[in-house]
Order: C-alpha cells, then structure tokens, then sequence
C-alpha cells in the first residue's frame, strides 16, 4: 500500500500538467473545475473554466447571474444539468450557508449537484480532509493495479473500490494523493493502449502480470441507446422563431427551433417526405450523439411556418439576437454551417 502512494505521488510531482485549478485551494474555483471537467475532456474544458472565472470571479457572482446567461455561458459544453445544479448551488450556498463555501465532505454534499465525488474532491484538494477520490480514471488504475474483476457499474463494485480508495488514501497529502492518481489514469492508465512500459506502478500491476489489462475495469451492463427523430422548423426571414424547453428532459431551459418530434422512424420517414414537398429547403439527416441518445434530425426551411409543433409555446425575435439565446450544441452547429454557406 505505501509502494502505490509513494510510486504515484512521486511521478506526479514530475509529470503533472500545470492547470489552474491546480494552483488554488479556493473550493469555489476548484469547484468549478470539478463540475466542468465531468464528462469533458480537460483541452476542452480549460477554455469554459476561464470562462467562467473571468465572468464569475466570486461565489457571489455566480449566484446573482441569469440563469439564461449562465446557460449562455456553458453552450456547447453539453450536460446542461451541470450549468443548472452549478448556479442554483450557488444560491443555495449564498443563503444557507451565509456565503461560506462548506469545508467539510459531509457539508459540501448537501449542496445541490455535488455527490460523493465532487465532494471528496472539493474536500481534499482545499481543505486536505483525508477523502479518496474516486472518478473513472481512478476505477480503471485501481481495477488494474489490483487486478479487480468486481464491475464498477455494481453496488458491490462501487463499495469496494471506494473502500480500496479511502485505505490508500494518505492522512497528510491527500490531495496530491488523489490528483496523481487521476493523473495516471489521464496520461499513462489509458482505457486503450496504456502506456504500461513507462507506468511508475508497472512493477506492483497485478493485471499487468496476470495479462488482463485489456479486461479491466469489469462493467456488468451495456448502455442502451434510445433513437429520436426530431424536425425543426424554420421560417425564411428577418426573424426566427424559437421554444424554450422547459420540461426535464435534454437541453432543459435551453432555446431550439420549433419542433415536431416523430415517435418511430417510420413516421419520421413519412413526415420527412410530407414536409420535405413543403419547404424551400431542407438539411440531410443530422445524426446527433447524446451520452445515451441518438437524435435523428432535419432542419426545414419554410416561406412560412403553419405547422403543428409539440405543446411548446413559440416566440418571435429579430434574427439579429439570436445570438443572445442558449441553444443545444446541435442547433449552434447548423447556424454556423448556414451562415458560413450564405458569406
């Protein structure tokens, strides 16, 4: 156990990237780190960080912002659960706990959006409580130095991998203990083609030696990924129109065009045809990919808008502030192609 701290420790202090949010103890901006780096690729994430420090630079401010500017803000980042949970926890932490940033794991999980790991995170890194960090780069340089075959994706899973992390974790350096082990499994555990040659830990690696590095971590199930079919409208003017989603579901409180959703791909089919004879123009069939969707999509131009959409109430603005709006990532990606084709 003192091999594993000290092998990944010392090769951090060498090798780690030199990141902003590693040279702070201020929770507000580790947190923010935190949330942003969920699901996101640091060189993408890095640009939103600065972002957000730069138009956020205080808990405070955060927290008296527009939610549809911070929605703004966070556009093309995806997830937006995170933008939201983000600035209403900043409410809740301005009033429930007069502004103070919680300093302990259990306190910062009765924050809005922040689970075990975002605290454990928080906790270690600003205030050095002894909490183990447990994310997917440390699962698969855990399942693998120790040669674990329990699925992560399982309660029994989740159990003992937190259990294992919380016994390596180092009472005085937590923090660098838990940065160096999510480092490695960025860098060098990779979840194809490790670099197990130049690994600091290769010599203590169980399933190096028992050549199941391929194999682990060990999932128990496989991700189902539902099919939609959506058709957007939009009319050939000086305005657009747009619709918030408002309901819980993808891009909740984000603005899209009108839109009509068809239920299977055979009425996606029929209605494409109907609506394709309709419109002055129409866009291929975008494939759109969601962490557990797939959206079938087409963009409709129409002279005018007479179609029936789905429930939600349709609003009028000048094409000149559309930019103004928080659209899905989908729809900022066919504006951009539609005004590059028309320069």
């Amino acid at each position: 156990m003192a091999d594993f701290h000290l092998l990944t420790t010392d090769w951090y202090r060498q090798n780690h990237r030199d990141l902003p949010w590693r040279n702070t103890t201020d929770p507000y901006y580790i947190w923010l780190s935190e949330v942003i780096l969920q699901q996101t690729r640091v060189a993408q994430g890095l640009s939103y960080y600065e972002k957000f420090v730069r138009n956020y630079p205080s808990l405070e401010s955060l927290a008296s912002a527009e939610e549809q500017q911070v929605l703004k803000d966070w556009q093309g980042l995806g997830y937006y659960s995170r933008a939201r949970n983000l600035h209403f926890a900043a409410k809740q932490i301005m009033n429930e706990f007069e502004g103070n940033f919680p300093s302990s794991f259990r306190d910062l999980k009765k924050v809005k959006g922040i689970g075990n790991y975002t605290a454990a995170a928080i906790a270690s890194f600003a205030y050095k409580e002894p909490v183990a960090v447990v994310d997917g780069n440390v699962y698969r340089v855990l399942s693998r130095c120790f040669d674990l075959s329990t699925p992560i994706d399982t309660s029994a899973g989740i159990k003992e991998f937190q259990d294992l992390a919380q016994l390596l974790i180092h009472p005085v350096h937590p923090d660098i203990h838990n940065q160096a082990i999510m480092e490695l499994g960025a860098l060098i555990c990779t979840p194809k083609k490790p670099e197990c040659n130049v690994c600091p830990i290769n010599s203590i690696c169980l399933a190096r030696q028992n050549k199941t590095i391929e194999n682990r971590p060990v999932k128990s199930k496989k991700t189902k990924v539902r099919q939609r079919y959506f058709h957007y409208f939009i009319e050939e003017s000086n305005h657009i129109h747009l619709a918030k989603r408002s309901e819980k579901d993808i891009w909740q409180n984000l603005f899209e065009f009108p839109l009509f959703e068809s239920l299977s791909e055979k009425d996606f089919q029929l209605k494409h045809k109907e609506l394709s004879n309709k419109s002055i123009y129409h866009s291929e069939v975008i494939t759109h990919l969601l962490s557990h969707q797939k959206l079938n999509v087409v963009f409709y131009h129409m002279k005018e808008i007479n179609e029936e959409f789905d429930g939600r109430e349709v609003f009028k603005i000048d094409v000149e502030r559309l930019s103004d709006y928080p659209v899905p990532k989908l729809i900022e990606n066919y504006i951009d192609r539609i005004n590059n084709e028309r320069k």
